[in-house]
């Protein structure tokens, strides 16, 4: 199995309307895009300017998703959003493709130190899934996320070093190492 990217351009617009619009992401802070609100996204440049670019996912050519690098031009540590089509969840294509995702990044960005992410807390197959692909936790924002319902959960942060991606391992550090 094959996991490729193929940057997206304003050509892509109509087919991210529909593939946005068409699925649910019940972990993002807008759950069911609507076109209207994506095609004015779109307009304002979010998913391919000079800061962001998105990539189409496609597994063997077929596409199953989409990602969006972000903070590109400000930081030597880009952040990403991965959102795969319903039908293809719960299949354990996510480490795969964040494996390729890390690939793509380091190989393609020689000045990244470290890529990132972030997801909710209660968002546990992706939590699971930064660390089977050699992320680390490395933040835990209380009441950071905003939900569809008015409330708030825990943002969770993870991040792989360039080091870690290029030796299979994994850089720990010690939560408590300051004590009062």
């Amino acid at each position: 199995m094959s996991i490729t990217f193929v940057a997206m351009t304003p050509a892509d617009a109509e087919d991210l309307i529909d593939f946005l619009s068409n699925n649910r992401f019940p972990f993002h802070v807008q759950a069911a895009p609507q076109a209207p609100d994506i095609r004015v996204r779109i307009e304002q440049g979010r998913f391919w300017n000079e800061d962001t670019q998105g990539y189409w996912v496609l597994q063997d050519a077929h596409r199953i998703g989409m990602a969006a690098l972000e903070d590109l031009q400000e930081d030597d540590a880009p952040l990403f959003d991965l959102r795969l089509d319903e039908a293809q969840r719960g299949k354990g294509l996510g480490v795969e493709v964040l494996r390729a995702l890390c690939g793509m990044v380091f190989r393609s960005m020689p000045n990244t130190r470290r890529f990132e992410g972030q997801t909710r807390e209660d968002n546990i197959a992706m939590r699971k899934t930064f660390l089977r692909a050699g992320f680390l936790k490395e933040a835990h924002y209380r009441l950071a996320w905003p939900t569809n319902d008015g409330g708030h959960l825990a943002s969770i942060a993870y991040s792989i070093l360039r080091h870690d991606w290029e030796t299979g391992t994994v850089t720990h550090f010690d939560w408590a190492d300051l004590r009062v």
